[in-house]
C-alpha cells in the first residue's frame, strides 16, 4: 500500500536525521531489504524511489544505494553559496583588480544625468535598435556573428533559460539533457513540469545518435547542451561533432537545441558555436555572471526568427527582462574593450588555478579544461563521493558530488566537482591537498 512504503521511507529518514545512518552508509540490496522488512520487493523498490526523490539516498549502477551527505536544502544544489568557510561549490570568478575597470564605467554613468534617467526607466527585452546593433557588432566567435534582429536580453542566465524552456515546451513534454549537466537546468525544467531525458556523452561531448535514439523512443521538444567548457566535465566539443549534431537536429526538424555558452569565453580556441552550424535549430544563451559577477549581470539570447516572439512573451510574463543599469554597464564594457580585457584576464587566471590544482592532485585521476574554473575528481574504488563530501564538510570545505549534476542519480559517476574560483590562487594547493589526503 502507498502508506506502507511512505511510512518505511519516513523511518529511514528519521534514522538519518538522528545519525543512526551516516553519509556514505550503504543500504542493503532491495531484495534483501524486502526480506528483512517482510515486504514485497515492489514495495522495497518504492521505498528506495521515495528516498531518492527526497534526496536522502543516491543509487549507482553496480554499486548500490548510499546515504547522501546531507538532506537537500530549501534551495537546489549550487543555487546559493554554502554556509561553510571554504566554498568550492559555487563558481563565480571575480578578479582582485577588476573593480578598476568597472569603476571607470560607473564614473562615466554618474557624470551623465541623461543616462541615469534612461536606466531608471523600464527596459524592453529587445532593448533599442541601437543597443542591439551595438551588441551584435561585438558578439562574435570564430567567424560567427549574432544578428541584431535576433537578440533578446534578460536579467540573468537562469531567467533566460527558464523563459526559453517555457516558450519551447508545455508541461509533460520531453527535454534532452547531457547525462551530466548544469544542476539548475534540471531544476528549472522540473519546476516547469518538463520531463528530463538523459542523452549519452563521450570524451567529445554529446553523442548525436543519442539524440536520435531518444527522439525515436518518444519525441523530444528540445535539447540543452553545453558544447564549450562543459560544466562539470570541462569538455569542448570539436567542430566535426558539432557539425554532426547540427545535421542530426536538421534531420529531426522539430527539435531545437538550447546552447549554453556561459563558459565559452574561457576557451579562446574553441570551434564556432553550435548555432553557427544549425542557426535555424539553435537558441544560444550567454550571460555576464562569469565575466563580471553574479551581482551585476545580464543575459543574451540569440533566437531563430520564429522563436523571437514566444521567448519575448515568456520574458515579459515572468518579469525576466534586463535591468537598465546592468544593460548600460555591460554595453559600455563590451564597446570599450573592457569586457574583452576581463575575458583574457580570467582565461589566464583560470590557467594559473588549474596548474596549482594539478600539482596538488598529482597521483589522482581528474579531468578539467585547462582554462576553466572547475574540475572533476574521479574517486578510487572503496571511496564514496558522499562520504568524501561529508568528510570535507567536517573540515569546513564545501564540495559537490557528481550526483548533483547527473540527470539520473543512479548513473552518476563516483566523483566530485571542485570549483576553483572562490580561493586565492596561492591557497589552492593547500586546500586541494587536504582533499587529496581525505581521498587517500
Amino acid at each position: 500500500m502507498a502508506e506502507d512504503y511512505r511510512a518505511i521511507a519516513q523511518e529511514i529518514a528519521e534514522d538519518i536525521d538522528a545519525g543512526r545512518l551516516q553519509p556514505g552508509d550503504r543500504l542493503p540490496p532491495q531484495r534483501q531489504f524486502a526480506w528483512r522488512r517482510g515486504i514485497a520487493p515492489s514495495t522495497a523498490s518504492r521505498v528506495y524511489a521515495e528516498l531518492t526523490r527526497r534526496g536522502l539516498i543516491v543509487g549507482e549502477v553496480g554499486r548500490g544505494s548510499f546515504i547522501r551527505s546531507a538532506p537537500p536544502a530549501d534551495h537546489p544544489t549550487l543555487a546559493e553559496p554554502p554556509a561553510l568557510p571554504i566554498n568550492l561549490e559555487t563558481n563565480y570568478p571575480i578578479l582582485p583588480d577588476q573593480h578598476a575597470i568597472l569603476a571607470s564605467i560607473l564614473r562615466q554613468i554618474a557624470a551623465n544625468p541623461e543616462v541615469i534617467q534612461r536606466i531608471l526607466r523600464e527596459t524592453s527585452v529587445r532593448a533599442t535598435i541601437t543597443t542591439r546593433d551595438s551588441v551584435a557588432k561585438v558578439m562574435h566567435w570564430q567567424g560567427w556573428r549574432a544578428q541584431a534582429n535576433q537578440l533578446l536580453f534578460a536579467g540573468n542566465g537562469r531567467q533566460a533559460l527558464a523563459a526559453t524552456l517555457s516558450a519551447l515546451a508545455r508541461p509533460g513534454e520531453r527535454i534532452g539533457f547531457e547525462t551530466m549537466t548544469y544542476p539548475m537546468a534540471k531544476t528549472i525544467a522540473a519546476k516547469l513540469g518538463l520531463v528530463a531525458v538523459p542523452l549519452a556523452m563521450d570524451e567529445q561531448g554529446l553523442i548525436p545518435e543519442a539524440v536520435e535514439a531518444a527522439y525515436r523512443a518518444a519525441p523530444l521538444r528540445a535539447i540543452y547542451v553545453q558544447p564549450t567548457v562543459h560544466n562539470p566535465l570541462g569538455i569542448t566539443m570539436p567542430a566535426p561533432r558539432r557539425a554532426a549534431l547540427a545535421k542530426m537536429l536538421q534531420s529531426l526538424e522539430s527539435v531545437v537545441a538550447i546552447e549554453d555558452a556561459i563558459y565559452a569565453f574561457l576557451d579562446a580556441d574553441a570551434p564556432p558555436p553550435l548555432v553557427s552550424f544549425a542557426p535555424d535549430h539553435t537558441i544560444l544563451l550567454d550571460a555576464m555572471s562569469k565575466r563580471l559577477g553574479p551581482g551585476l549581470t545580464l543575459a543574451f539570447v540569440v533566437a531563430p526568427p520564429p522563436w523571437i516572439e514566444p521567448i519575448s512573451l515568456s520574458f515579459m510574463s515572468g518579469g525576466w527582462g534586463p535591468s537598465g543599469f546592468a544593460l548600460e554597464v555591460c554595453l559600455r564594457l563590451l564597446l570599450d574593450g573592457g569586457m574583452a580585457a576581463l575575458e583574457q584576464a580570467k582565461r589566464v587566471d583560470a590557467q594559473i588555478r588549474q596548474a596549482e590544482a594539478a600539482n596538488a592532485l598529482s597521483g589522482l585521476t581528474w579531468q578539467a579544461h585547462p582554462s576553466s574554473y572547475h574540475l572533476m575528481i574521479d574517486l578510487p574504488e572503496g571511496q564514496r563521493a558522499e562520504t568524501l563530501v561529508a568528510a570535507a564538510k567536517a573540515q569546513g570545505i564545501a564540495i559537490t558530488p557528481a550526483s548533483a549534476f547527473a540527470v539520473q542519480a543512479a548513473h552518476a559517476p563516483n566523483a566530485v566537482r571542485i570549483g576553483l574560483a572562490n580561493l586565492a590562487p596561492e591557497v589552492i594547493g593547500a586546500v586541494l591537498g587536504k582533499i587529496a589526503r581525505l581521498i587517500g
